[in-house]
């Protein structure tokens, strides 16, 4: 047995279940190439102050979850594992002027991990896998619309059924600040433990957001931001809620849906699925349009999304659904002695130039023990050669699935391969 294991809270992606998170990926990421957005891909770590004042100093992302590193100089700069995404896609951009490159919204998607120190359960890890999309430098409804669409489609495209989307409105700078004053004044009233009522004064929306039983039947009869919202921000919700609507989305409004970030404004939204537990987000996200003034840029307003690819899976693993994953290896190459080892080797490179997925009997094994590899494969075809078949030329092509078998010329193998596979 090995000495080492994967550290608690992580997990190692594997086949073949690695396949099916690569095809989660595809898939989420698959409506975002068509509608224009470009990859991004940032360092796994980043300045602490990037998400101390973007994500937000209340948020138990940065006070109990965000992992630092130790730098081997002193007076150096203090580092992070990136908790979440959105942070550092906008300092990249930043970074790279494209909000100076007159084409605005800069739109980009990126997937990567990241990493929280949290209670490992069924559903929430310490390490984590999301693909996201982010809009930058535009405030617009149809943005908005935009994204929370694709993120239905990409699900939809999985076969995911069960879930539901969660819609809210946060307001802005001109309306929250009388809505936060009436909120904490509600919130001091309540009997809540020392480190919620530090949040109240911090960011009260946050308190919303609780999970506890015990603080959500105190908050029964607390102020509402929807009584709040100027007028820009309810005409601005109602555009959003029209276009989605127009797009066949169905929506939940849910008054106290808050997520777990400082940064949101105006539209926010979470995607959750019921087969799934305590842990039923499996995606959100919503409008920022203050973030980039947070970590020193222009004001750029921006919205986008996180979508969670070991949620996703979780999600259709409740569901029963088995993507259609094609085969890893499509032939399998058989060779009985010496020479054909040498013949059929440069058949297998030839057959991967032309885009078929073609594995070898490695290793001097026997016919029985190489073929019983390539049943284990997953391959459709073996192809079987010795001496007798190089010295007419030909190889054996054999349907692993029928049974059926014919001599093939050596010359002819990809286009009998191609004509084999249909």
């Amino acid at each position: 047995m090995s000495t080492f294991k994967a550290p608690r809270g992580t997990y190692d992606l594997i086949p073949p279940d690695s396949a099916v998170y690569l095809a989660v990926r595809e898939a989420i990421s698959a409506p975002l190439k068509r509608a224009g957005y470009g990859y991004v891909e940032t360092p796994g770590f980043e300045q602490v102050e990037l998400f101390s004042r973007g994500v937000g100093e209340s948020t138990d992302i940065v006070t109990k979850e965000m992992y630092t590193l130790t730098q081997r100089s002193e007076g150096s700069e203090r580092l992070a594992l990136r908790p979440e995404g959105t942070a550092s896609v906008l300092r990249a951009a930043l970074e790279a002027n494209l909000h100076k490159a007159g084409n605005l919204p800069v739109k980009l998607w990126y997937s990567g991990s990241y990493y929280r120190y949290e209670r490992p359960q069924k559903g929430r890890y310490r390490h984590f896998s999301q693909v996201g999309a982010e809009a930058i430098g535009a405030e617009d409804p149809a943005l908005d619309a935009e994204l929370i669409i694709l993120a239905v489609d990409a699900y939809k495209s999985l076969g995911l059924k069960n879930f539901r989307l969660l819609l809210n409105s946060l307001g802005d700078k001109e309306c929250r600040p009388a809505y936060r004053a009436a909120l904490q004044d509600f919130l001091r009233g309540l009997e809540l433990d020392e480190d919620t009522r530090r949040r109240i004064e911090i960011n009260p929306l946050r308190v919303l957001d609780d999970k506890r039983e015990a603080v959500q039947q105190q908050l029964v009869g607390a102020p509402m931001l929807r009584d709040h919202l100027c007028e820009a921000c309810k005409e601005y919700h109602e555009r959003v809620r029209e276009l989605l609507t127009a797009a066949g989305i169905a929506f939940e409004d849910d008054e106290k849906l808050v997520r777990g970030l400082d940064y949101y404004t105006r539209t926010t939204f979470e995607f959750v699925h019921d087969g799934l537990g305590s842990q039923s987000a499996v995606g959100g996200g919503g409008r920022y349009d203050g973030l980039s003034e947070m970590i020193g840029g222009p004001a750029l307003p921006s919205v986008g999304w996180a979508l969670g690819v070991d949620r996703t899976v979780l999600a259709l693993k409740a569901e029963g659904i088995e993507l259609d994953l094609p085969a890893a290896t499509q032939v399998f190459a058989v060779p009985l002695g010496e020479e054909a080892r040498r013949v059929l080797f440069g058949v297998v490179t030839e057959l991967r130039r032309a885009g078929v997925a073609t594995d070898f009997a490695f290793g001097g094994k026997g016919l029985k023990n190489a073929m019983k590899s390539a049943n284990r494969s997953g391959a459709r075809f073996a192809l079987v050669a010795g001496e007798r078949d190089l010295a007419d030329d030909v190889v054996q092509l054999k349907d692993l699935e029928s049974g059926e078998q014919k001599a093939v010329a050596l010359d002819t193998v990809v286009s009998e391969v191609r004509s084999a596979q249909g």
